[in-house]
């Protein structure tokens, strides 16, 4: 009867991203915090991007991919796709204590038809211990496609954990075309026919446009496009903010990793993380010179201050804090070469100062139990403005207003502003296993 228990026992990870990272590193998080890290394989939904491409971004990748086709041939500039073999990426922390995402750039592009096959096939390779389980129509073995070399005969069903609008149709076609080999994962609301997946993961401000304020603020001809379709029911797991990697052991190895670069830097250490103008979190340079003016005057205050931008970061508005303060004795900018300090920050800073622009940032500094600033908040619209007043009222937030005197608060009145910390990343892995118990499978990392 073993081979009847390895069926039921969840060994393996497929993420699915969209070439965010962003939506990548949440996928990346609940699947560490699953213990299948080291049995994890990542695909990625890509869409065409160069030239009209980012134009159409509105249309369904599938269509989209047809339209850039048709494009290229009239062009005459049809370029044939270069075979990627698959790779199954261990994520471990590198030498500085951050995930290891080398070879990312060269991963196989999702196909879900090949996906549900090598799940089925190896799935169904137990019957040759014992296991009896039937072929599922529509799913036949592809000749073409490697098998995968790290996975044995006993692998059981697979996870597969996607996040992002575009990966949407992947997850779900995976799903319904081996139902019960596979346990779908989606994060982030998918806006319709929830059942398509056996599990949605999403922050609670996705269903912010169901509310009497987030109703008033649609034209009536558009809510059925906008707003999610019913309350969120038992396979919903609602989040506060985003999922993330940065878990306690994380944290852990990255405070060990920066041991060297950052705990000799006076304290307290004060970290800002700048993010980028979003749709609904607007800013250009006067933000830019508001958060340089406000640093002026709490810079007396700090012992030592690490500034980082992100990829979203707009050049001008970098520009404005490198020029003020690249050659101020207390503070460091990161110049975006060598190792990236983020998770190293995350780990031995006192305070943070963020951009209201970026949910993933907030969440990460906010799991920690520290102190967060935040800049901007006032300029949130729709979903992000609801975001920010959950973390308020949580009491893990504060505006940050150049007025602060961050050595005296931190030794004086640090108890005045203590909050449970998110958690929201290990309360989903919970989620994840009551829910694959329901299904009749075990987690097995």
């Amino acid at each position: 009867m073993g081979p009847v228990g390895a069926c039921t026992a969840v060994r393996r990870a497929v993420v699915i991203g969209n070439g965010v990272a962003g939506a990548e590193n949440q996928c990346i998080g609940l699947v560490r915090a699953l213990g299948l890290s080291h049995r994890l394989t990542i695909y990625h939904v890509m869409r065409p991007r160069e030239g009209i491409n980012k134009w159409l971004h509105w249309l369904p990748v599938s269509l989209h991919k047809k339209v850039d086709h048709v494009i290229k041939r009239i062009h005459g500039n049809l370029r044939l796709p270069s075979i990627k073999s698959t790779r199954v990426i261990s994520i471990p922390a590198d030498e500085k204590g951050s995930p290891d995402n080398k070879g990312v750039s060269d991963i196989l592009e999702a196909d879900a038809k090949q996906i549900a096959t090598m799940a089925c096939e190896t799935f169904e390779n137990l019957s040759l211990l014992g296991s009896k389980i039937p072929r599922l129509s529509g799913v036949r073995p592809n000749p073409s496609y490697p098998t995968w070399p790290p996975y044995s005969v006993r692998d059981g069903p697979l996870l597969v954990v996607a996040s992002g609008w575009d990966t949407i149709s992947a997850t779900s076609s995976i799903k319904r075309l081996a139902p019960e080999k596979v346990f779908a994962i989606q994060i982030q609301h998918p806006r319709s026919q929830l059942n398509r997946f056996d599990l949605v993961i999403t922050p609670r401000h996705d269903y912010y446009p169901l509310t009497p304020q987030g109703q008033a603020q649609i034209p009536w001809f558009l809510r059925r496009w906008i707003t999610p379709h019913q309350p969120p029911d038992r396979h919903v797991v609602l989040t506060l903010g985003a999922l993330h990697q940065a878990d306690s052991t994380a944290l852990q190895l990255a405070s060990c990793a920066w041991h060297a670069e950052l705990a000799h830097l006076m304290e307290p250490l004060l970290v800002v993380n700048i993010g980028g103008p979003t749709s609904h979190c607007q800013y250009d340079v006067d933000l830019a010179k508001q958060l340089t003016a406000s640093l002026q005057n709490v810079l007396w205050s700090c012992g030592s201050v690490r500034i980082s931008f992100s990829r979203r970061t707009p050049e001008k508005v970098s520009n404005i804090l490198v020029k003020e303060f690249s050659n101020h004795l207390k503070v460091h900018i990161w110049d975006c070469k060598g190792p990236n300090p983020h998770m190293g920050h995350l780990a031995w800073a006192a305070a943070f100062i963020i951009t209201a622009d970026s949910v993933s940032m907030l969440s990460e500094a906010c799991s920690t139990g520290k102190p967060v600033y935040v800049i901007g908040a006032e300029r949130c619209t729709w979903k992000l403005a609801d975001f920010h007043k959950s973390l308020q009222e949580r009491g893990a937030v504060r505006p940050f207003t150049g007025e602060e005197d961050v050595s005296y608060w931190l030794s004086e009145i640090s108890e005045s502003w203590s909050y449970p910390s998110l958690n929201d990343t290990a309360e989903a892995a919970c989620r994840v296993v009551e829910a694959l118990a329901e299904h009749g499978w075990t987690l097995q990392p």
